[in-house]
């Protein structure tokens, strides 16, 4: 399954997913050949739990003419073979890629794929960290077959003018053929259907159409009614004929609005109650099943949220499909987390965040629910040099989205020098936790870090957001000492935190870190009891801790 709807009705689309032949490069089973799931961990099998390097997948493929392969995601390096030939290399686990290939001939072919997922000096993203890196092709694959001309992406960005909507629509149709191709676009929203003007696609070129709408008679996406349009996209090669290629997108009308310190969704002022989620299950590691994704969603409404962050990387396109459909506000953030300024300054960290941000927003652009796009999670914002690689990324992302807001989560009280950069200002804070602080506490820290960014910095008057907040506990873990790692030692605590933030009148919101306790890299075992990060309100199977009930009714109540 590669999305939540049908995305082709004119181009043919096989899905690849299912068995895999897959073969470790080291250890004991480099010499034996395994059948793999796709899409899957490697560490959902038993030989390799702890497997970290490299392993590749093969499988046979019929098909002829131009080929596309797209693959959702691929742990966290991927190096692609057509019939023993490399045909693409791509780094990043969390963003999509795909693979043109022209004029393949009518037969089987051998489709390989090396993956790697181990930390190597080439790596300035995938790092030992605070969350585990996951091996294997982890989320869906499919092959499609496209003429020459064909269609790239689709964008729509809804406006309100005169209080009606309209709507830009950017279409880029690529030409990998031998011959200029002039091609016509139609694009139909509720049956109403809108003609572009037609253009030359030039051979081996990209050709953008840009074209404003007006759209009559549609309803607003809203949070509690969630209405979703298909927007259907043909491609014509001549007028009058039948069209050779065609994209749907799913798109929602809707505006993301500052005015002062509040955020509105339409003409909503927007309360956020939300959870920061991790990809990270028990059984299935970072390649979440489609099923836990929405069970996992309706554990979340039912405590009362409304938003998730996706920590700390782009998320699987079938999870904002859902958030689509339910209403739920989402927090995308490009791949980064915890950098120092020597590790931003890497050869390689430039070129693979530009890289990260340009595939998280070119493929996830049209999902209504995306309300922010964050960058750079606990990174030098303090410095200098990491000042510069802040204003580097929030001016690539507003080249290529000024619909939305942008922001990131700083945990650099007193000395963050980067708060004037976003639209939204951030703060993770742990009192009560990693701050040895008495309780009552609570309600201190988060005024005084919000007086300070008031009062001594470029954030002032921006919206404010708590983006993590939250304690530890051990699932099962129960005494009347309420010590750390117990389960009522989490609830008192968030008890408090949320209070104090929810109660205080210049917040914007929260997201609880986080939702499910997650795997952590072997590295951080000492910081980490049983090498997970145990903050969840669920453990890492989703049975609840005591906390579930706690943030509950505080949601509920605010």
């Amino acid at each position: 399954m590669i999305r939540g709807f049908m995305m082709h009705e004119i181009r043919k689309e096989v899905e690849l997913d299912g068995l895999w032949v897959f073969q470790p490069c080291e250890g004991e089973g480099k010499d034996k050949t395994y059948k793999m799931s796709v899409p899957s961990c490697w560490e959902s099998h038993p030989e390799f739990i702890n497997y970290r390097g490299k392993g590749y997948y093969k499988k046979e493929i019929q098909a002829k003419g131009n080929i596309r392969l797209v693959f959702k995601g691929v742990s966290h390096t991927a190096k692609v073979f057509w019939n023993g030939e490399i045909v693409a290399n791509h780094y990043n686990a969390y963003t999509p890629f795909e693979v043109v290939i022209r004029g393949a001939e009518d037969q089987k072919h051998e489709l390989m794929v090396e993956v790697d997922n181990s930390f190597t000096a080439e790596s300035s993203l995938h790092i030992p960290n605070d969350y585990h890196t996951y091996g294997g092709i982890i989320r869906p694959v499919a092959f499609q077959v496209i003429p020459d001309a064909y269609i790239q992406y689709v964008h729509f960005t809804p406006f309100k003018k005169n209080n009606q909507w309209h709507g830009k629509i950017e279409v880029a149709v690529e030409n990998i053929g031998e011959k200029d191709q002039l091609v016509y676009l139609k694009t139909c929203i509720s049956e109403m259907e809108y003609e572009f003007k037609e253009k030359i696609a030039i051979a081996g070129e990209t050709v953008l159409f840009s074209e404003e709408f007006e759209f009559k008679d549609v309803k607003n996406y809203e949070l509690e009614d969630p209405v979703l349009y298909l927007l259907k996209t043909n491609l014509y090669i001549e007028k009058d004929t039948k069209p050779v290629d065609d994209l749907i997108e799913r798109i929602g009308f809707r505006e993301i609005k500052i005015r002062g310190k509040d955020l509105y969704f339409n003409d909503t002022k927007v309360k956020i109650k939300g959870f920061n989620r991790h990809e990270d299950h028990g059984h299935f590691g970072s390649s979440i099943p489609y099923q836990v994704m929405m069970a996992d969603l309706h554990q979340i409404l039912d405590m009362g949220g409304n938003a998730i962050r996706t920590a700390h990387y782009p998320n699987d396109e079938r999870f904002l499909d859902l958030c689509d459909e339910l209403g739920i506000l989402v927090w995308e953030e490009s791949h980064a987390r915890g950098l120092s300024e020597e590790q931003m300054r890497h050869k390689n960290f430039d070129q693979q965040s530009e890289d990260s941000i340009r595939e998280m927003i070119m493929n996830h652009y049209n999902h209504p629910s995306i309300f922010v796009w964050g960058i750079l999670n606990e990174c030098a914002s303090y410095t200098r040099y990491g000042r510069e690689c802040y204003e580097k990324q929030f001016k690539q992302i507003k080249s290529l989205d000024q619909s939305r807001p942008t922001t990131f989560a700083s945990c650099h009280y007193h000395r963050d020098i980067c708060l004037d950069l976003p639209d939204i200002v951030s703060f993770n804070i742990y009192p009560g936790w990693y701050e040895q602080e008495p309780k009552g506490s609570e309600e201190f820290t988060n005024n005084e870090v919000y007086s300070w960014v008031q009062r001594a910095t470029e954030g002032k008057g921006k919206p404010y957001i708590i983006s993590e907040i939250g304690a530890g506990a051990i699932y099962g873990y129960r005494t009347m000492r309420k010590s750390k790692w117990s389960e009522e030692w989490q609830a008192e605590t968030l008890e408090r935190q949320l209070e104090a933030v929810l109660s205080h009148e210049g917040m914007t919101g929260v997201f609880v870190w986080q939702y499910c306790d997650c795997r952590v890299s072997d590295e951080w075992f000492y910081a980490r009891p049983r090498t997970m990060n145990n903050k969840g309100v669920v453990d890492e199977f989703r049975r609840p801790k005591m906390a579930y009930e706690v943030v509950k009714r505080i949601f509920h109540s605010y």
